[in-house]
């Protein structure tokens, strides 16, 4: 596999989209809540109506004219006539949920590429240009001594080089993997199964919030705050945590395992699969084992996965563009920035730049890591 491009975001693959701005986060979530209403019907949508306000106000007729079922139109009018948008909005924000509709540029690049993404993310904690360098971890619940070793040692060569490690939080290999993350001083991803404000299975809440509490990446779901964890919540998000990596690795698990069921993800999304061997006569080992029988690349050592994919050279090549100013923009804001918190037009007339400008940048600068925002409209430096 050639190397991936990290210069800038990749196109967006089903959905075409026109940015409205937070704007229109509210309507990004009414739609979320409608049952029957996913990537392909809100795609008819927006192609018909061209902005996601628009779509909210549809009628029965337009709806029909677009292919929706009696079911789906009756679920989107009964949802419409009873949600208060301003007041679901400000329930999510006031949980510390941050929206990420698909047309935001902060969703995610790689999973903009994968067959009908979900339309909408909730993100708790924060994505950064580094994360878009990452590789899936998954595996058993019940893992073997061997399975807890080799989850190790990988998860923690991979946090040498860089690697942003995603996961789904699950008992066994997940749980090792976003520990290892973490103890490595590395960025890990949690992606659930149900709601971001709920953790299953529960003692792996002081997990969650370590992720969160030393911002050390995020916890992302597609399901609606509140969302209680459910079996058939888990095979669908699996597709999420292979589209936000660059490969899946399986250490351990059955033939019909959620590992699996995620390597079967990544291949369709056209991502590389690998995989640890393991004893012949383990169930533990028989997904694996048949994922190399059929192509996936057999690891032995994280060298594996970094020559494979070529990231030992991508690493350094991304380390030295974030360190660099990208725009003239970010060159003439950055000598007026420090780890003191300033107000955006305190920043705004040292740098003698417009504050929309100005806003639009930090944004930016946010997203790379170089700032951060501390509340009440005011930067500072992170670091």
């Amino acid at each position: 596999m050639a190397a991936p491009d990290l210069t800038g975001v990749r196109p967006v693959g089903m959905l075409k989209i026109m940015s409205a701005g937070e704007g229109a986060h509210k309507f990004w979530l009414a739609f979320n809540l409608v049952d029957g209403i996913g990537t392909v019907k809100l795609q008819a949508l927006l192609t018909y109506f061209g902005s996601i306000e628009a779509a909210w106000q549809a009628s029965p007729r337009q709806l029909q004219k677009l292919g929706f079922d009696r079911r789906t139109t009756a679920a989107f009018l009964e949802t419409r006539g009873r949600l208060d948008l301003d007041a679901e909005l400000a329930s999510v924000r006031d949980a510390g949920v941050t929206l990420l509709p698909l047309d935001s540029p902060r969703y995610p690049p790689y999973l903009k590429e994968v067959p009908a993404p979900p339309p909408l993310l909730y993100l708790r904690g924060s994505f950064i240009p580094e994360d878009q360098i990452a590789l899936a971890v998954v595996g058993t619940r019940r893992l073997s001594s061997y399975g807890r070793q080799m989850a190790r040692e990988l998860t923690a060569g991979l946090v040498r080089q860089g690697i942003t490690i995603v996961s789904g939080l699950a008992r066994g290999i997940d749980t090792i993997a976003h520990r290892t993350a973490l103890e490595m001083g590395g960025r890990t991803i949690a992606v659930l199964g149900s709601g971001v404000d709920q953790v299953y299975p529960p003692e792996n809440r002081p997990l969650l919030e370590q992720i969160l509490a030393f911002n050390q990446g995020a916890v992302l779901s597609e399901y609606p705050v509140g969302t209680r964890p459910q079996a058939r919540n888990f095979p669908p998000r699996n597709r999420l945590i292979s589209g936000l990596s660059l490969g899946t690795l399986v250490i351990e698990g059955d033939i019909r395992s959620g590992a699996m069921i995620t390597a079967r993800f990544a291949l369709e999304q056209n991502r590389d699969v690998f995989a640890v061997p393991g004893n012949v006569t383990s169930p533990a080992s028989q997904g694996p084992n048949a994922l190399i029988r059929e192509g996936a690349a057999l690891v032995t050592c994280v060298e594996d996965i970094l020559e494979s994919l070529n990231l030992d050279h991508v690493v350094e090549q991304k380390a030295v563009q974030l360190a660099l100013p990208d725009s003239a923009e970010e060159a003439a804001l950055l000598p007026h920035l420090s780890r003191s918190p300033q107000h955006i037009d305190q920043i705004s007339r040292a740098a003698n730049l417009p504050s929309a400008l100005v806003s639009s940048t930090l944004a930016i600068l946010e997203l790379k890591g170089v700032v951060q925002h501390v509340g009440g409209m005011k930067y500072a430096l992170d670091g």
